[in-house]
């Protein structure tokens, strides 16, 4: 089966690494596949698979949304029309295109599956949450002409059937994470920092991940010289005006972003505390490759990340408040170690049972063979 997968390979962002781990998944399992990604003269990042590929122009790009040119859509086109796959998959990348692919793709007669990627909150809790919630609201009719729409989670699925959404059209299949590669290990991390107990943020350094909250928390918990707080994502506009009040006089590490997947792998293992205090959030990479790793985590109820921790495979707290309930809790995670080596152990475990690449994988072959015969979805269970 020949794939045209339709995603993007910078910036870094959890788009980048979905689109990374299961093209090479597909690569690795028999399937061609054709990557059609936004790019300039840019070098190739890292871990990359060796495969066809077809720079679609643009104007703009970000960790978040992309900006097409106008000839964008006919390169697009003209592409797949030469390729000829079987099926196109879209990793959406928030871009102007994401509107146009139902129709290319029917005069195409080419199947089209999409990966809808934005964050969410099942409550509109706050500003965040109510601006995610009206993507959704934009995107709602026109992921109605797709022939499926892969979400990560049930809440993602019941938000965009009541916005219109057939039930039929919509597969929930979570994130993965390659277990044997993101697992615990050695790690020189502690000799490195100095360091007793090291807790961590990755991602990106912005306001709907809410990491002013955790910086507030850590430095009025007044963690002590012997715990450590590193910061490993994008600097950035945002970054830059936290770092001079968070610094390494209060015991905060700022990494910037590590292009190195070993490097972050080893930064994973010496950790003992993940610590995610997004306002909105879809179902987190970076949450999964911690726990996978073996690390205690804590993450607020935003998206999915709840229901990935519930019945003691983490803490969650609520996205009100986040600053307040962590101030409280960070110094709890730093004495009481055999519950956070519990919870790591749970961590992981759960992983294992519920999202893993592999059975990610097996799930987007079912899906893509329904496609192809034109069979309605089957939902998931996690």
């Amino acid at each position: 089966m020949h794939i045209a997968w339709l995603g993007k390979k910078t910036p870094f962002c959890g788009n980048v690494t979905y689109g990374r781990e299961v093209t090479n998944a597909l690569l690795d399992r028999g399937y061609q596949v054709s990557f059609l990604h936004f790019a300039q003269d840019e070098p190739p990042p890292d871990n990359w698979p060796d495969f066809q590929e077809i720079p679609i122009p643009f104007l703009y790009k970000s960790q978040v949304y992309t900006i097409p040119t106008l000839r964008s859509s006919k390169i697009l086109k003209q592409s797949l029309e030469e390729l000829q796959p079987d099926l196109v998959h879209a990793s959406l990348t928030l871009s102007p295109l994401d509107f146009l692919l139902p129709e290319i793709c029917t005069d195409l007669g080419i199947p089209l599956v999409a990966t809808f990627h934005p964050a969410f909150d099942r409550k509109l809790r706050n500003l965040t949450s109510g601006t995610q919630h009206l993507t959704y609201q934009l995107y709602a009719p026109f992921l109605a002409k797709y022939d499926r729409v892969i979400v990560f989670s049930h809440l993602q699925e019941d938000l965009l059937i009541r916005l219109g959404v057939p039930p039929l059209k919509v597969a929930v299949i979570p994130n993965g994470v390659d277990v044997e590669k993101y697992s615990p290990g050695f790690s020189r991390l502690k000799n490195q920092l100095k360091a007793e107990r090291i807790f961590i943020y990755q991602g990106r350094i912005s306001p709907e991940k809410n990491v002013e909250s955790l910086l507030k928390a850590w430095k009025q918990a007044r963690m002590g010289p012997h715990s450590k707080l590193v910061i490993v994502g994008n600097h950035g506009p945002l970054a830059a005006s936290l770092m001079p009040f968070y610094g390494p006089e209060h015991g905060i590490i700022w990494m910037g972003f590590i292009a190195d997947e070993n490097k972050r792998i080893e930064i994973l293992r010496g950790c003992d505390v993940f610590v995610l205090p997004s306002l909105v959030e879809g179902l987190s990479l970076s949450l999964l490759e911690a726990m996978a790793c073996g690390l205690a985590c804590v993450a607020t109820d935003a998206g999915a990340d709840g229901e990935v921790l519930e019945n003691e495979a983490g803490v969650i707290i609520k996205t009100q408040g986040v600053a307040t309930q962590l101030r409280t809790l960070l110094p709890q995670l730093r004495d009481h170690t055999e519950w956070t080596t519990l919870l790591g152990q749970n961590a992981r475990r759960r992983v294992k049972e519920r999202y893993t690449l592999s059975n990610n994988i097996t799930q987007l072959e079912t899906l893509y063979r329904q496609v192809l015969k034109r069979q309605p979805a089957q939902v998931t269970s996690v």
